[in-house]
């Protein structure tokens, strides 16, 4: 079977820019995939293109076995996604919320009942169900947008700094909630300035100016580059970063 996501030369510009520069991988089913990189390496210009948001310049990827430039509405069905902004509308319920992404998703009645009391459950929100989202501590609205991400039981879900803003202890409940979806065999991307999360990952890839510098384990990074953290790692890579891409 073919890779969830696999990319080949993938390259994104701007006109004379190039924010994404022939970068080339695979991520496995089930992997949980850290994409790191500074402010402006272009992280945020590739998850675009693999979501199906921005037609590449060059270069071939697929997302779910689809072509992310010729069957992008195909990718989008196929793939979950949760930004650090999450989608999650404030002034709904709890349950409106579930509701109103289950009929997006197109569940039918019956799914969305069974997937709603069954999210409700596992998150120990079902006394807080009829309560505004905006009223919800972020903690809890992280994990529901999480859940609410993974409602279609997609093939790969895209989390975009999902912890941005949390404590600790948060970080590290919303982190077993990824553990427990790649387990059911859901691939997970994700992005995070948190480098202690990268040393959650199966592996990591680290962009330095459009390109991707490096990617392994984090075992395997750490020992290369001689450094006994990953945030180590990251500083040795992008430091010498030169330019912004977008």
């Amino acid at each position: 079977m073919k890779p969830p996501i696999e990319v080949n030369s993938l390259t994104r510009r701007f006109g004379s820019f190039v924010a994404v520069d022939n970068i080339s991988f695979a991520v496995e089913r089930g992997e949980i995939f850290g994409f790191l990189g500074a402010n402006g390496a272009g992280k945020t210009t590739a998850i675009r293109m693999l979501c199906g948001l921005l037609a590449p310049s060059a270069g071939r990827a697929y997302v779910a076995g689809y072509d992310v430039k010729k069957q992008a509405d195909q990718v989008k069905r196929h793939i979950g996604y949760m930004s650090q902004r999450f989608s999650l509308y404030q002034d709904l319920t709890v349950r409106e919320n579930i509701h109103f992404y289950g009929g997006i998703y197109g569940l039918s009645p019956k799914a969305l009942q069974a997937k709603t009391t069954q999210m409700l459950e596992e998150l120990d929100l079902e006394s807080s169900s009829h309560t505004l989202i905006r009223d919800l501590p972020l903690g809890w609205k992280q994990k529901l947008a999480f859940s609410v991400a993974i409602l279609h039981d997609p093939q790969i879900v895209f989390l975009d700094e999902p912890t941005g803003g949390v404590d600790p202890i948060t970080r590290r409940q919303f982190w077993d909630l990824i553990y427990e979806a790649a387990h059911r065999g859901v691939t997970v991307f994700v992005t995070t300035h948190y480098m202690d999360e990268a040393e959650y990952c199966d592996r990591v890839s680290i962009m330095v100016d459009g390109r991707i510098e490096a990617l392994d384990t984090p075992a395997a990074l750490k020992k290369a580059y001689g450094a006994g953290s990953m945030d180590e790692v990251f500083v040795q890579l992008a430091r010498p970063a030169g330019k912004t891409a977008k």
